[in-house]
């Protein structure tokens, strides 16, 4: 469907970053933001007086450091941590030495393919297999295996050519849940951007609030209401949004 005009700018803004805001690349580390993007995202969370969120699998840190100079609202790791307006972190309870041993022997088995990339979150472990798609299956199964070693308390997720063992109980839905509890978000418009899988529990909870969900591309199904067909159409839509100016300080 296309996605309705906006009455209003009360809106809360929730932004996966890649794949929606920026295009994915071979590994995480080779992502670039444009400065262009920074600047858009700092003056969008100005005017909507705070209501901006990235909701990204990717760190809080490995956020900051793409986003730089800016540092926003963030829920990392697929809901793992979370960063409120004020600055306070929010991180989960994790037994460190079950997942440091997985880790270990997780980085022992990932020698014999170099085509894969590790990419360790401290409180989550994924295997990036974009650059070796045939090898969705052995990578799958090891980590499920690793997964029954990790115990009670971590799950398997699945996303774009990635597999994770993450924490159990954490998702995007309880990332945006969470902030709409809170100003600015609360008593707001939520709209959630999202392109892949991860994202659905984030649309289901905007869903449940009478939202916005989009979802970036068309491949295969989802619980989004609306799409966008790519990066570009995501930042020309945000563009468009009919925000109040940016105040003016008295004189």
């Amino acid at each position: 469907m296309p996605i309705p005009a906006i009455p209003d700018s009360n809106l809360a803004l929730f932004l996966d970053v890649d794949g929606t805001l920026i295009e994915i690349a071979d590994t995480p580390h080779a992502v670039v933001v444009p400065p262009s993007l920074k600047t858009m995202l700092n003056e969008l969370s100005v005017r909507l007086d705070g209501a901006l969120a990235l909701v990204s699998g990717r760190s809080v840190a490995s956020l900051d450091e793409l986003f730089t100079p800016f540092q926003f609202t963030a829920s990392g790791v697929h809901g793992c941590e979370r960063r409120d307006t004020t600055g306070c972190m929010v991180r989960p309870q994790v037994d460190m030495l079950r997942l440091v041993a997985v880790k270990e022997e997780l980085v022992e088995w990932l020698r014999d393919y170099p085509d894969l990339l590790f990419e360790d979150k401290l409180y989550a472990l994924a295997v990036h297999y974009r650059r070796a798609p045939q090898l969705e299956a052995p990578v799958h199964d090891h980590l499920a295996a690793l997964l029954a070693r990790a115990g009670n308390g971590f799950e398997l997720h699945r996303g774009k050519f990635v597999f994770e063992i993450r924490p159990a109980g954490y998702s995007k839905r309880g990332a945006v849940q969470a902030f709409m509890r809170s100003a600015p978000f609360a008593g707001r418009l939520p709209v959630f951007i999202g392109d892949d899988v991860t994202d659905e529990d984030g649309f289901a909870m905007v869903n449940a609030l009478d939202g916005l969900s989009i979802r970036v591309g068309d491949d295969g199904a989802t619980q989004a209401k609306y799409r966008l067909d790519n990066v570009e159409q995501v930042i020309q839509w945000l563009r468009s949004l009919p925000l109040p100016p940016r105040a003016v300080p008295d004189a």
